[in-house]
Parts: structure tokens; C-alpha cells; sequence
């Protein structure tokens, strides 16, 4: 096997790991404390801006009004239609823009 493969066969147990053994530590528990329980619920925001806030530092003028774009579908849409109208600016500028 390639070297490629056995990189990404080890990133899927890690995640799997990680995932199963976060999942085994709070089931030990009958009740969540509220704090902990908000702290767990930012996550996904969380993760969120570590990926989207380097890019849009670093952003041409495409990725600036696809960013744009994505926040403003985000207030009415859902996440999939924020997804897609997203990356169809983001191509169609990317295509006409360079």
C-alpha cells in the first residue's frame, strides 16, 4: 500500500477514536452540568471559524463576496442553501474574475 493510503487509514482511526472515546466519557455521566453542556454546543461554531477566518483574512475579492454571499443566504436559508449559493459565487467569480 501506498503511503497516501496508509496516511488517511490513520487519520479515519484517529477520528474514529476520538469521536467514540468522547462519546464513552460522557455517557458515564446521568446528568451534564449546564456549563458543560453550552461549552460542548460551541464547538461546531467553533471548528467552524478556524477554518472560514484564515481563508477570509488571506481572501481575493471572490472569496471576500462569496463569504458575503454565504452570511447573507445564512440568515434566511439553510445550511445547504448557504453552502451552494456560497461556492456557485465563488466559481462563478473565480471563473469570470481569475
Amino acid at each position: 500500500m501506498s503511503t497516501t493510503l496508509w496516511i488517511i487509514l490513520a487519520g479515519a482511526v484517529a477520528t474514529y477514536l476520538t469521536r467514540i472515546g468522547g462519546h464513552l466519557v460522557i455517557s458515564r455521566f446521568e446528568r451534564i452540568h449546564p456549563r458543560v453542556e453550552a461549552g460542548l454546543n460551541a464547538v461546531p461554531a467553533a471548528v467552524l471559524t478556524t477554518l472560514v477566518a484564515p481563508a477570509a483574512l488571506s481572501a481575493g475579492p471572490a472569496e471576500l463576496a462569496a463569504l458575503a454571499v454565504a452570511a447573507i443566504v445564512s440568515l434566511r436559508g439553510g445550511l445547504m442553501t448557504m453552502f451552494l449559493a456560497g461556492a456557485a459565487v465563488l466559481i462563478a467569480l473565480r471563473h469570470f474574475i481569475g
